[in-house]
């Protein structure tokens, strides 16, 4: 028998597979409402799109970019760090790549060897450990409760066996929503330079926040390195966009790595990324409409018995304990999808440990949906 490499070996994205039978259910005529998918139902911003059509239809060829993208959009990023949270960073310093799941491979390839061991929460999104397991990096997990909402602090990292060479941080967090406090986020920051950990800070919900304020890893260290995407806050899921900023010494590893493993993005996509940071006033809209949202699952869940959630600080995600109601997470889905209507997600697509406890609610769609998912909630939870 040929061999299956053991590093292929890794668990599903349960979300996916919850996705693909909601899909089976709503093509046998069910009314599926989809709370279950972590992307904006809005498509890229008019504007954007416009001058995409522009240059589809004129003299650029699109062949590849640089393998650090186009020179225009990563001096473009560059000025967003200056206009949104007044960090000076360089543009040669932004690596563009083929969505954040692309930047994750390249910064774990780059920050770290086989065998070394990377921290991280959990609850969390779980292509983290996943893509850390299919390269040989030990993902070692730190459980977060609500005393520390959510989130790893110096207190757990000291609480190891012995520190990490790596620490992965997302704030605000899939699958719970909660972000970093500005004073905690540059606690963590100065232990891992102090410590010779490498931090890396997903920021792909930032401009998703809910009174509060997300820090940059860029504005607070020279060491980390920071993953962020085109898919969440500007609605270009499917065009696979994102970027890093990189410290100095990653620089070139970073770029050989790309040219080998991706040799460019997709040149169309960065073209619309360009254009995006034009369409304020649309993807701010985008981020009201998520608030309104937010504000209906927290006023009508309780409604159906869910009372106790994690701080919904940011993204658009509800992240919710239902250990009161003696049933487990993957089962209470698979009941509320098939019985309700209403696709969710377990909390043991995010944590090993306490995950069968918790369902995730994302509220990245209608308004209307939110309503008639809470609707259905409050009727099916009435029929026992």
């Amino acid at each position: 028998m040929i061999k299956v490499a053991k590093r292929a070996l890794v668990p599903p994205f349960i979300v996916m597979d919850v996705m693909r039978e909601a899909a089976a259910l709503e093509a046998a005529g069910r009314s599926i409402i989809h709370l279950e998918v972590g992307q904006p139902s809005t498509g890229i911003p008019q504007a954007a799109a416009k001058q995409v059509a522009r240059i589809v239809g004129g003299d650029d060829p699109l062949g590849y970019t640089l393998a650090s993208g186009l020179p225009a959009l990563r001096s473009r990023i560059a000025r967003h760090y200056r206009d949104m949270y007044g960090a000076d960073v360089a543009a040669e310093r932004i690596f563009v790549t083929t969505g954040s799941s692309g930047g994750f491979v390249l910064a774990f390839l780059s920050a770290f060897e086989a065998g070394d061991r990377v921290a991280l929460a959990a609850p969390g999104y779980p292509a983290y450990r996943h893509i850390l397991t299919s390269l040989g990096v030990v993902a070692e997990l730190i459980e977060v409760d609500a005393a520390a909402r959510y989130q790893p602090t110096v207190a757990h990292l000291k609480k190891l066996p012995r520190l990490p060479e790596g620490l992965i941080v997302g704030s605000p967090a899939n699958p719970t929503g909660s972000v970093i406090l500005p004073d905690a986020f540059r606690e963590l920051a100065a232990f891992c330079d102090t410590n010779g950990i490498r931090l890396i800070s997903d920021e792909i919900y930032h401009g998703i926040t809910f009174g509060v304020t997300a820090t940059t890893a860029a504005g607070v260290s020279d060491t980390a390195i920071v993953v962020n995407s085109f898919s969440k806050y500007f609605s270009m899921t499917g065009w696979r966009l994102g970027w890093l900023v990189v410290p100095e010494d990653l620089k070139r590893p970073l770029e050989c790595l790309a040219q080998n493993l991706f040799i460019a993005p997709p040149a169309i996509s960065q073209h619309a990324g360009i254009a995006v940071f034009d369409c304020r006033a649309e993807l701010e809209a985008n981020v009201a409409r998520y608030a309104r949202n937010r504000e209906v699952l927290l006023r009508r869940l309780p409604e159906s018995g869910f009372t106790h959630f994690a701080p919904a600080d940011g993204a658009f995600y509800i992240y919710a304990d239902i250990s009161g109601f003696g049933e487990d997470a993957a089962a209470f889905c698979k009941r509320m999808l098939n019985e309700a209507g209403v696709a969710t997600t377990p909390g043991t697509d995010f944590d090993p440990f306490h995950g069968h406890h918790f369902v995730r609610f994302s509220f990245a769609g209608s308004t209307a949906d939110m309503e008639e998912a809470c609707t259905r909630l409050v009727n099916w939870r009435a029929q026992g």
